[in-house]
Formats: C-alpha cells, sequence, structure tokens
C-alpha cells in the first residue's frame, strides 16, 4: 500500500496529460534524484540514493485522471504531509 495516494480528474487529452505527468516525473529527478521510466501509460520511478533514498512510486495517467501514488521509507514518514501538499501542489498545477 502507497504511504501517499493522490488522484487529480483532468480533460486533457491523453497524450498533454502524460506530458504533464513527464514534466512531474523530470522535477522530481532533478531536485530529489530520482530515477524514472515509463511503462504504458504509467511512470515508475524510484530513488536509489540522496535524500529522498527509498522512495518509489507511480504516476499513472488515464484519459480521466492522473494518480500518484508514493511509497516513503521509514525515515522520511515524518514528512509525509509535507511531501503529499507538495505534490497535489505540483499535480494541480499541472492538471
Amino acid at each position: 500500500m502507497a504511504t501517499i495516494d493522490i488522484s487529480r480528474a483532468h480533460s486533457l487529452p491523453i497524450d498533454e496529460a502524460k506530458k504533464k505527468a513527464e514534466e512531474l516525473a523530470k522535477g522530481m529527478a532533478d531536485r530529489f534524484g530520482m530515477d524514472w521510466k515509463w511503462e504504458g501509460d504509467t511512470i515508475r520511478f524510484n530513488a536509489s540514493s540522496g535524500a529522498a533514498k527509498g522512495t518509489s512510486g507511480e504516476v499513472a495517467v488515464s484519459d480521466k485522471n492522473v494518480r500518484v501514488a508514493v511509497d516513503l521509507p521509514f525515515m522520511l514518514r515524518v514528512m509525509k504531509g509535507t511531501i503529499e501538499d507538495k505534490i497535489k501542489e505540483k499535480l494541480d498545477a499541472l492538471v
């Protein structure tokens, strides 16, 4: 089960929604050193080093919504609220 699980509805064409999801993934990669890759309509990401080490998750894009699910390592769970707020902020800005 994901530590953080956020969904947002969108009315974008799926290709545009995927571009926006990729912007989110690139931002996470730049800021937290996460690796990511597309698997169909889902971006899977993880951090193998750095401050976010042990964090993993996905950004799943459908024709009607974008869902971000993140598994935080034990040490970052104390920051869950802050991390969740940032994800919501970024997601709202993108869709």
